[in-house]
């Protein structure tokens, strides 16, 4: 009996898993290392939609409550009137479309480049690009701001404006390294038979390469809008005036003066489209890490 006949290898063999006390061992582990992983994934979540039902009495007692005593859904109609979440929402749901329109337009082009076009020291940017993964997000933090405060060349002020968060989200070199490698797994017999069609390299790229690689963009759909929605310090230093916030800078203005239930339920009203987002866009991320990384 061969290998592929008894199932795929795995760490355990197939005797270890069915004699003695293997199958026990075993299904106890891997029950209690899912519940553990469950519960601290699941758990910040229930504590937040729970305490959003609770009073603010409730919420700050000690120990706290598993269940609220007296569920009241006011508190989310209370934190949509008072801390203006619809005005919220829509600017970070701007701010994240159009940085989401940005990376798939000039992150997909520059990534199409280094796989496809292949120019001359195109390894070398390729390197320096990757390069910058290695240095903390907060180190750039004052380069960008004195960039954004008197943008070179043109020497314009950015703040207040979405392009203070558009641009920044362009240069994502994770982002273009993950088209690239797609990109490479492209077979080359398809772009031979796009060019003796007479296809030149936008055609090709908007015929063949785009068509085929739907699930890699939409991974980087996801991360493009997730980035922009959980960030909090950029917005707050380069969107200072209220009209132009995005919701974890707008929750967090306003966190001072409002009982924190109310805080609370807010934040669970913020963390909705991008649990829809997921949900909807998830098997996306799976098919899109994978397809192409394996050779046949």
């Amino acid at each position: 009996m061969t290998t592929r006949e008894l199932g795929p290898r795995t760490l355990l063999s197939h005797t270890q898993l069915t004699r003695g006390k293997g199958p026990a061992i075993y299904w106890t582990l891997l029950i209690a290392i899912v519940v553990i992983f469950t519960l601290a994934f699941i758990g910040p979540l229930y504590w937040m939609v729970t305490s959003a039902l609770k009073t603010g009495q409730e919420v700050a007692q000690t120990p706290p409550t598993l269940f609220p005593a007296n569920p009241d859904p006011q508190n989310y109609v209370d934190a949509w009137n008072n801390l203006t979440l619809g005005k919220l929402l829509f600017n970070t749901i701007y701010y994240a479309g159009g940085a989401l329109l940005f990376q798939l337009v000039l992150d997909t082009a520059a990534a199409y480049a280094l796989s496809k076009l292949r120019p001359i020291f195109g390894n070398v940017v390729l390197g320096a690009m990757l390069a910058t993964l290695m240095i903390p997000a907060m180190v750039l933090i004052v380069p960008q701001y004195l960039t954004a405060i008197d943008l070179p060349i043109l020497h314009i002020s950015l703040l207040d404006s979405p392009f203070a968060i558009w641009l920044p989200a362009v240069a994502n070199a994770f982002n273009i390294f993950l088209l690239k490698r797609f990109f490479d797994s492209v077979p080359q017999d398809l772009i031979y038979a796009g060019i003796v069609d007479g296809a030149g390299p936008l055609r090709i790229l908007w015929s063949i390469i785009l068509p085929i690689s739907r699930p890699i963009l939409g991974v980087v759909s996801i991360f493009a809008v997730t980035a922009v929605w959980k960030d909090f310090l950029w917005p707050k230093l380069v969107e200072p005036s209220p009209e132009t916030r995005t919701i974890s800078v707008g929750i967090y203005a306003f966190a001072g003066g409002t009982p924190q239930n109310v805080v609370i339920a807010a934040a669970v009203i913020a963390a909705i489209p991008t649990v829809i987002f997921f949900l909807i866009f998830q098997r996306s991320i799976m098919a899109g890490l994978t397809t192409g990384a394996v050779k046949e």
